[in-house]
């Protein structure tokens, strides 16, 4: 049942909650609420310390200084966007606050690290994510290493209790962190010098703004944070970020663009997939120049999409039908390189690949012309040297295969209605159709919304109807790495990047955020919930709620394992509440269960969002069943890669 919507200007604080009955759960637009051993209701309220701390001016930290501070201080020359994290490591974040860097603390560190990660794949800039030492830093690992498959710049900063009292089993000390991140970053280092915390800023953000992206690991003993620095003459290292770093970056020879124009020009059905490094170097301009010139077709991959407009009539990004005819595929920012066989071209296509790191020209896929450069400025030597041309039967086949692409999934949504009616609950279909024609097919401008693609079933059918018409405005969860459940914690960073304006979202400072995710993941990153509500970052969270894992065929006996006594480990009770656990966090609820109340429930929700600033999840109620292509079919739908189906690359 919908929650009632909010009067405007209502204030989350005073907000009252009816109760109906002793066991009924209570539920109102910005929470729930609980009441005292009198009956009296308690209202969820944000607490005046948030706004009235963020409305606090900065204070810069000058001499004298900790090591936490002159650290900050290197973070805000250097333009760190943002901080997320949870309560720990606690010199190092609030210097960093003091520094006037946005902060937003929430739930657990793990998936703090996650909203990390999601405000860079939808900004291009550097973030933090911090930790403490043990438990804390550990939950940060899976985020980590999904941040690290995306090639996501992201500082990880943790505590490190003390270098004095490493090796005595002292309270939570875990002594060296470093090799539990090995393997997924690209630098990392225990800070043991005080008077290099400095120097180590530099190698840090040396890292994460050269080359190809990943996270770089700092953690800080207590010695190293709070050392006590009276004068710069006290620090090894203390130099402007132009002594320690260059923004020089590498420029391709003349004759490999020579040679890359020349093959271009001679392919019948060339295209480009463009992936993280194009966003990264922001070079979608120069992208649209090169496809432009000669009609090369162009597909996005990688963690974020948008860079090249679904709109245009060159992508092909909803054209999967016509991938298998591109006989030259040139790879631009493609750092997580597919194998044979994992990308929908033809095996005998010609490679050309544009990444600014030699040592990887080769890896999994045989190339036969690499070019080490810049991403942006290979595009743009390739801008001039490439002779005009037109290419209308290409044009065409890619105009017909989104055709084709569009009525698959009209289909797919008149089974979707039929299949709701019939098990009386909500297809996946009907949801993906009803967010496309909410976000593009309405007033809303189509550019406007920044989605988080998540889920795993769910967004078999979602990713079909998601759109990116500008940079950013798709941040894809699952990238490479496929972790479970990270999506509200995606949500939260690509809100806070809207919230904030940084980046490509600035035209869009302060519009409503979508994310998608399913039952299963939302066990993980639920309680981010209240850090969306907190600090009023408008978000609708889309739940899917089918009552199973995603892959619960495969406990079915007579299924895919074949296995006795298996299937209970795949399935959760029926019919869960999602929506009231956000209700009970200071968000909105809407529980969904017919076909025909979904695109209502999401038009109240992204309203409360754009106007009161308040979060929604919309449960959205199904069965497992919809995923057997036997009793369903399609059920759960296969992937292309890469464009707009990718769920890995």
């Amino acid at each position: 049942m919908p929650a009632s919507h909010p009067r405007k200007g209502q204030s989350v604080s005073r907000r009252r909650f009816v109760a109906k009955g002793a066991a009924a759960a209570a539920a109102a637009a910005g929470g729930a609420a609980a009441a005292n051993a009198s009956g009296e209701e308690r209202p969820i309220a944000i607490p005046q310390e948030v706004p009235n701390s963020r409305k606090e001016a900065s204070r810069p930290a000058d001499f004298p200084m900790t090591g936490a501070q002159v650290f900050a201080k290197a973070c805000k020359d250097e333009g760190l966007a943002a901080l997320f994290c949870a309560p720990g490591n606690y010199s190092v974040i609030n210097a960093i606050a003091s520094e006037g860097i946005p902060c937003y603390g929430g739930r657990t560190e793990g998936m703090m690290c996650s909203a990390a990660d999601g405000f860079t794949r939808v900004t291009g800039e550097v973030s933090a994510a911090s930790g403490t030492e043990g438990p804390g830093f550990t939950n940060m690992i899976m985020s980590v290493a999904a941040a690290n498959a995306a090639r996501t710049p992201l500082l990880v900063l943790a505590s490190n209790m003390t270098i004095a009292l490493e090796d005595t089993e002292h309270g939570i000390q875990r002594v060296y962190q470093q090799p539990t991140t090995e393997g997924m970053k690209k630098y990392g280092k225990r800070l043991i010098n005080p008077e290099r915390v400095h120097e180590y800023a530099g190698y840090a953000f040396r890292q994460l703004k050269t080359g190809v992206p990943r996270p770089v690991h700092l953690d800080f003993p207590g010695e190293v944070a709070r050392q006590r620095f009276d004068s710069p003459e006290d620090l090894r290292f203390f130099h402007d970020k132009s002594k320690y770093r260059t923004e020089s970056r590498p420029h391709p020879s003349p004759k490999e663009i020579s040679r890359a124009a020349d093959m271009l020009a001679k392919a019948e059905r060339p295209i480009i997939v463009a992936s993280a490094g194009v966003f990264y170097s922001k070079a979608w301009d120069a992208l649209r120049a090169v496809a432009e010139k000669a009609d090369i077709a162009v597909v996005e991959s990688g963690p974020s999409r948008g860079h090249f407009g679904d709109g245009h009539p060159l992508s092909a990004n909803t054209a999967p039908d016509a991938l298998l005819s591109a006989d030259l595929v040139l790879l631009v920012g493609q750092y997580c390189m597919p194998n044979i066989g994992e990308y929908s071209f033809d095996p005998d296509a010609t490679y050309i690949r544009i990444d600014p790191d030699a040592s990887d020209i080769g890896r999994n896929l045989p190339i036969d012309l690499g070019i080490v450069s810049c991403e942006k400025a290979a595009l743009e030597a390739l801008a001039e040297a490439l002779p005009p041309r037109r290419r209308p039967a290409w044009r065409d086949e890619l105009a017909a295969a989104r055709a084709a692409f569009e009525a698959e999934n009209d289909e797919h949504y008149r089974l979707g209605l039929k299949y709701s009616a019939d098990a009386d609950c909500v297809h996946p279909a009907v949801i993906a159709k009803g967010i496309s024609d909410l976000l593009y097919q309405g007033a809303l401008p189509k550019e406007q919304t920044t989605v988080v693609s998540g889920g795993y079933g769910i967004a078999r059918y979602t990713r079909r109807r998601l759109r990116a018409y500008r940079p950013g405005q798709i941040c894809n969860g699952a990238y490479q790495y496929g972790a479970i459940g990270p999506d509200v914690g995606y949500a939260a960073g690509a809100g806070a990047a809207v919230l904030q304006g940084t980046g490509p979202q600035a035209p869009y400072r302060g519009a409503p955020v979508l994310a998608v995710t399913g039952d299963a993941g939302f066990a993980y990153s639920g309680m981010e919930i209240e850090t969306l509500s907190k600090y009023r970052i408008p978000a609708i969270v889309v739940v899917y709620n089918n009552n199973a894992w995603g892959v619960w065929r495969a406990g079915e006996t007579g299924g895919r394992s074949n296995t006795a006594r298996a299937q209970h480990m795949y399935l959760f009770q029926e019919n869960l509440r999602y929506e009231k656990i956000g209700e009970a966090l200071g968000a909105r609820g809407e529980y969904i269960a017919k076909a025909e109340d979904f695109a209502p429930a999401l038009k109240r929700s992204y309203e409360a969002a754009a106007r009161e600033r308040l979060s929604t999840v919309i449960n959205c109620q199904s069965i497992k069943e919809f995923w057997s292509a036997r009793d369903y079919p399609p059920g759960l739908l296969q992937k292309v890669e890469p464009g707009c189906m990718a769920y890995y690359h």
